[in-house]
């Protein structure tokens, strides 16, 4: 090979084009810059690089946005338009590598001129000439837009050197600018001759497909003429027979409505078969009704129709703040969950979309919630009830063979709401239950699962749905009851019951205010904050507000009716001590706590559904053989905590000072007050370690403490739930102090402010402290009856 050739020369960009050696063209030059190189060309020696731009878009090109390898051009001719554009004839002729940058008022380079390098094998070379030329004769002919004159089809034709032909054709070719720059920067020739065979091949085989696809869709067209006129005879000779207009209108109508619709290719030639079907059958045939139903059902779903999304986490927070009082924690994790959609609902991740499901007892709000979110989303809601739902076929449908077979309640509930993209709440999951018709639960399965959701199929519509764009949330009272697979396919947020603070707040501003709207005292009545106190906690017993709601509405009513019986001036207040005339005698006494000390009783606190609540237990021993009896409608665990209890205390009899040999020697009876309720768990284990050593002791225990916690048979305290639910029930009850494990320590920050701030906590580790807390010196024996009283006179 030759030693290459360096030369600086002027540097002309080019855009969208590459022009290969061996070639002449013409280029129109408008930018200052490529003029001045043109000019400064055509004052020297005529010479200048041609080098093709990486993106055509930047104005001003800078080396880097340059290719690396250009071509070295003469410049032949040069004339300039009334416009200022210079039109340059350009002839190419050697490849050339830019090596480096001038300084320069235009672009300059010093560049290698790269010589054509041997032959490596001439025999290929003169095989690969000859198919190159008869490639490109078939691509000549079947391109519809290439037309080379006869001279430059000559030169293609009788050019015999390989470097020369490659560049001609790719020259000629239409290819694209980055397969054009991979030819001009191959420097071997049989290499450069192979990229331009397999480039040719390649548009050949894509003629030939179009070809074949023009043909295919031709014959398609004969068809569907063939079709059309079909058909305008079936509508003559129906006619001619009478009663059949009607069914072809519908047809006509039903297949017009199929083609507009949008539906998925698949579902699209399901219907027009299911048509077709109908358009052969009697009209008023149960085939051809229940035919019409199902392609009324394919119809009326929604295949493509949105609501356009709004994700704004100020309107949700606003939504949620007028809809709910509180749950500030909920609200939170809500907000979060939406900033997650709305950071990535354009990458539209398939599998990362997880179900939200409430959970908490009746009445707090979880279906609310679910309301309030489809209102700042500006999503339609749907609300699926689940509860004793026990058929499969209520969420996947029936089979089309079954007589009035219908799809199941999701596809029902996608055609009321008319778009793909709502917000179901599947209410009461976990109530479901199963028998020999089948798992709805296992039903759900696909539905909630992101990664299957996007293809459901209902056994009634028997296409792939996708409900991949619905927004799931689901309610349930427990998580006990919910299957686990369908547990792990949501993210559970628990709802805790309302405070008696919170209560007081929802009525004030929220129930109260919709309740006399709706009775029509607007202006005319109104009620106390001790009135709502005392309805909360006299006339309800739950953790949410709805009994709360009835009684605010049962208050209303015989206001209003009372109102027109004998009509008042002015406004009239509801206070607490007119409630027995709007509501009745109370259903329920307050927790009021018995503070004076008592013998073999200890106060405990409890956890409800419906909010904490105390627990006073009592313990009584009497001579015996050591039988233990434990009444109050006690679970296995409380009982299993009693057995605990009492064991400690045998295995530290000395040190509390316990008779020798109780356990043999005394009856000990357990019982738990309020037998007709259900009572479980592990947390009045200490309460009933206290209430027996009191009783076997004959110490009083301080009733003006309250307590909670595990006991084990070392003595240890362990933690347990309910923390908020108890501490609330304790200060409601009037007692200010309160013991509890160690390490429940942190779910102190779940409880509100203005009630931790009344309250003195006492932590404790082990069973010991809490009896040396609260086990008082048992009281002076009484004076015999013949003995004078202290301070008795003579």
């Amino acid at each position: 090979m030759k030693d290459a050739l360096r030369l600086e020369l002027p540097v002309l960009p080019l855009r969208n084009t590459v022009i290969l050696p061996h070639t002449t063209a013409g280029v129109d030059v408008g930018r200052m810059k490529s003029k001045r190189a043109v000019e400064e060309a055509l004052s020297a020696d005529r010479m200048l690089f041609l080098v093709a731009q990486k993106d055509a878009e930047v104005d001003d090109p800078a080396p880097e946005d340059l290719y690396a390898v250009g071509t070295l051009a003469v410049v032949k001719q040069a004339m300039r338009l009334p416009d200022g554009t210079l039109q340059v004839m350009v002839e190419a002729r050697n490849r050339a590598k830019l090596l480096q940058y001038v300084a320069a008022p235009y672009l300059r380079a010093v560049g290698e001129v790269l010589p054509e390098p041997p032959l490596q094998d001439a025999g290929l070379a003169r095989v690969l000439v000859n198919e190159v030329q008869e490639a490109f004769e078939r691509y000549l002919q079947a391109h519809k837009t290439l037309r080379l004159d006869r001279y430059q089809q000559e030169a293609v034709r009788s050019t015999l050197d390989p470097a020369v032909l490659a560049d001609l054709v790719a020259h000629h070719a239409t290819w694209s600018l980055e397969e054009k720059q991979d030819l001009l920067e191959t420097p071997e020739v049989e290499e450069r001759l192979k990229k331009v065979l397999s480039l040719l091949l390649r548009d050949l085989e894509r003629f030939e497909l179009d070809k074949k696809i023009a043909a295919r869709v031709k014959e398609q067209m004969d068809q569907n003429q063939r079709e059309y006129y079909l058909r305008e005879q079936m509508k003559a000779i129906q006619r001619e027979l009478g009663g059949g207009e009607d069914l072809l209108s519908e047809i006509e109508e039903l297949r017009e409505r199929i083609e507009k619709k949008g539906m998925p290719e698949a579902v699209k030639d399901k219907a027009l078969k299911e048509l077709r079907r109908l358009e052969r059958m009697q009209p008023g045939s149960p085939e051809a009704t229940v035919s019409r139903t199902y392609l009324d059902w394919l119809l009326e779903v929604p295949w493509t129709e949105a609501d356009p999304e709004v994700l704004d986490i100020a309107v949700t927070r606003r939504v949620l703040d007028e809809d709910h009082y509180g749950l500030r924690d909920v609200k939170e994790r809500i907000l979060e969950y939406l900033a997650v959609r709305q950071l990535t609902k354009e990458k539209e991740v398939r599998g990362h979309a997880p179900i939200l499901c409430f959970v908490g007892p009746p009445g707090v709000g979880k279906t609310s919630l679910g309301k309030s979110i489809a209102r700042s989303m500006n999503r339609k809601f749907h609300r699926i009830s689940l509860g004793g739902v026990r058929d499969e076929a209520e969420i996947r449908g029936h089979r089309r063979t079954y007589i009035g077979a219908l799809p199941g309640k999701i596809i029902q509930g996608m055609k009321q709401v008319g778009v793909v993209n709502p917000v179901f709440l599947l209410d009461e999951i976990d109530k479901l239950s199963s028998d020999w018709r089948g798992d709805p639960a296992s039903a759900l399965l696909e539905v909630l699962d992101p990664e299957q959701n996007h293809t459901f199929t209902d056994h009634y519509l028997d296409v792939p749905y996708d409900l991949s764009k619905v927004f799931f949330i689901t309610t349930a009272n427990t998580l006990a009851t919910i299957p686990r697979p369908l547990l792990d396919r949501m993210e559970v947020i628990e709802i805790p019951g309302y405070t008696l603070p919170e209560k007081r707040a929802i009525a004030r501003h929220f129930r109260w205010p919709f309740q006399v709207k709706e009775a029509g005292l607007e202006g005319r009545l109104e009620i106390t904050d001790r009135a709502i106190e005392r309805i909360v906690q006299e006339y309800t017993r739950e953790a949410g507000v709805r009994n709360l709601d009835r009684e605010l509405s049962k208050v209303a009513r015989k206001a209003a009716r009372e109102f027109l019986e004998k009509p008042w001036e002015g406004v009239r207040v509801v206070d607490a001590e007119d409630l027995e005339a709007y509501l009745g005698v109370p259903k329920y006494r307050p927790d009021r706590a018995e503070k004076a000390p008592q013998v073999g009783a200890a106060q405990g606190l409890a956890w409800t559904p419906y909010g904490g609540t105390l627990l006073t237990i009592e313990a009584v021993a009497v001579p015996g053989t050591g039988k233990v009896n434990l009444t109050g409608n006690l679970g296995e665990v409380m009982k299993e905590s009693a057995h605990a209890a009492l064991t400690y205390l045998r295995a530290h009899r000395e040190e509390w000072g316990l008779p020798e040999g109780f356990h043999k020697d005394f009856d000990l009876h357990i019982h738990v007050p309020e037998g007709a309720t259900p009572k479980d768990g592990p947390s009045a284990g200490i309460t009933m370690a206290t209430a027996l050593a009191s009783a076997l002791t004959g110490r009083p225990v301080r009733m003006d403490v309250a307590m909670t916690g595990e006991i084990t048979l070392r003595g240890k305290v362990l933690p347990i739930g309910g923390v908020k639910e108890k501490l609330l029930a304790a200060h409601q009850a009037g007692i200010y102090r309160v013991i509890l494990p160690k390490e429940n320590a942190p779910e102190l920050k779940e409880v509100p402010e203005e009630i931790l701030k009344d309250l003195e906590i006492l932590f404790v580790e082990e069973v010991g402290e809490v009896l040396r807390l609260l086990l008082l010196p048992p009281p002076p024996p009484p004076l015999p009856a013949d003995r004078p009283q202290p301070g008795a006179g003579a």
